[in-house]
Order: C-alpha cells, then sequence, then structure tokens
C-alpha cells in the first residue's frame, strides 16, 4: 500500500464523525469525573468519621471497586434492560415511573446509564484515595480552627480542602485519563448505540479498524487519542505543580 503521509490524521481531524465522538467522549469524562469526585470525597470524609461500624462501612464502599469491569457491565446491562431491568421494576413499583422505559434504547438516556455503571464503579475508588489524604491531616490543625471560632464548613474549605488538593489533582489526573479513552463498558452496555449516541471516541477508532477494515486511520486515531491524553497529563501536572507551592 501506498505512503500517504499525513493524509489518516487530515482525514480524521477533519471529519465530523470523529468531532461527534470526542463531543461525547468528552462529555462522558467530564460528567462522569465530576460525579465521582463530589461523591468520593463525601463518602470519604464519611469514613473519616468516628463511626461505631466505620470498618464494615469501608468494606460494603470497596465491593463495586472490586468487581471486574466486564461484571459490572453485565450487571448494569441487566439492570437497566427494558423489559426485566430491576432498574423499570424499582421505579415502577415505587410509583416513579408509570411504564418501562427503554434505558439503552433510548437515544437521550443511553449516554447517562453508561456514566451511573462508572460512577458506581469508580466512586469507591476515589473515595479510598481521598480517604488517606484526610487521614494524613493533621488534625490538631482543625481543632485550632474550630476553637478560634471557626466552623466546620469554613473549617474544611480553609484549612482540609487545601490540603488535600494534591491528591484531588492527581484523582483528577486518572480519572480523567481513563475516562477519555472508556471502550469496555461502554462497549459491553450499548455496543456504541443506539444510532451512535454512545460512541465515544475509542469505540469509533475500534469501529474504523476492525469493523471497517481500515487499520490506517485507525491507527491514525489511536495516536491522536494519546496525544489528547498526554494534554489532559500535562495540563493537570502543570496546575498540580502550581498547588504543591
Amino acid at each position: 500500500e501506498p505512503f500517504v503521509g499525513l493524509r489518516n490524521y487530515v482525514e480524521q481531524l477533519t471529519s465530523g464523525d470523529f468531532w461527534s465522538a470526542t463531543g461525547r467522549a468528552l462529555f462522558f469524562t467530564v460528567t462522569s469525573t465530576i460525579l465521582e469526585l463530589s461523591l468520593g470525597l463525601g463518602l470519604a470524609l464519611l469514613m473519616d468519621q468516628p463511626l461505631r461500624f466505620r470498618w464494615l462501612l469501608r468494606s460494603i464502599v470497596i465491593l463495586p471497586w472490586a468487581l471486574p469491569t466486564i461484571v459490572n457491565a453485565l450487571m448494569w446491562r441487566w439492570i437497566d434492560n427494558a423489559e426485566y431491568g430491576a432498574l423499570n421494576a424499582l421505579l415502577t413499583q415505587t410509583g416513579v415511573l408509570h411504564e418501562y422505559q427503554p434505558w439503552l434504547s433510548n437515544s437521550d438516556l443511553a449516554m447517562w446509564m453508561v456514566v451511573l455503571a462508572d460512577v458506581w464503579k469508580m466512586t469507591p475508588f476515589v473515595a479510598i484515595l481521598l480517604l488517606a489524604a484526610l487521614q494524613s491531616v493533621d488534625r490538631e490543625l482543625i481543632q485550632v480552627a474550630m476553637v478560634d471560632g471557626a466552623s466546620s464548613r469554613q473549617a474544611f474549605r480553609l484549612i482540609l480542602l487545601p490540603l488535600i488538593t494534591p491528591v484531588i489533582m492527581i484523582v483528577l489526573i486518572l480519572r480523567t485519563m481513563e475516562a477519555f479513552k472508556v471502550f469496555d463498558i461502554v462497549w459491553i452496555m450499548t455496543g456504541g448505540g443506539p444510532a451512535n449516541a454512545t460512541q465515544t471516541v475509542a469505540i469509533y477508532a475500534y469501529q474504523t479498524a476492525y469493523q471497517g477494515f481500515d487499520f490506517g486511520r485507525g491507527a491514525a486515531l489511536g495516536y491522536i487519542i494519546a496525544v489528547v491524553i498526554m494534554a489532559l497529563a500535562a495540563i493537570y501536572l502543570r496546575l498540580l505543580g502550581r498547588t504543591g507551592r
């Protein structure tokens, strides 16, 4: 096959399908990362409290993360099933819905269902990392601030949060890179459908190379994804360097 130079890269970077897939990947990345960080921080603060059964709470919280991604995706595909899924059964029996919804067949809902499955699995990972950061903070700093009249909210915002910000940035780096190149959970749950509603850029690359048998464009897409991830990591590391000063 003749050498085509940068033609594959140019064709992909000027393709509407590529930018649509990239937009969906960015939506998944931003939405899932924000939810996982928010819920993970809340769980970490809860697990850091001197609760009586704290060890049991920590054991239960980590279970979703311990599941293999394939098992998690299959479980959520069953939960979201339009005919016999547990989610439809729960919502109809509690009166929230009056009829079953095709969660994974509705182009407006499918991506949200995939985000929900990812948040369920990865929030415990975020919570454990943030819990480790919280436990490394000197509690005397919080006690002194509260003796000086600071409220619990002020102590969290002005003392605790700045001290764990470097760990938060590391979590953002890890989750952003993983989420942008997400493939397995989306492929198992929806296959990129319906009507490409959940077709992320990684799935688009796979379909281009292995279903369309255009390995040149597929390889170009792989390199583009790698460059984007490296750029995101560089930005986060730059921000992490500033927060560490």
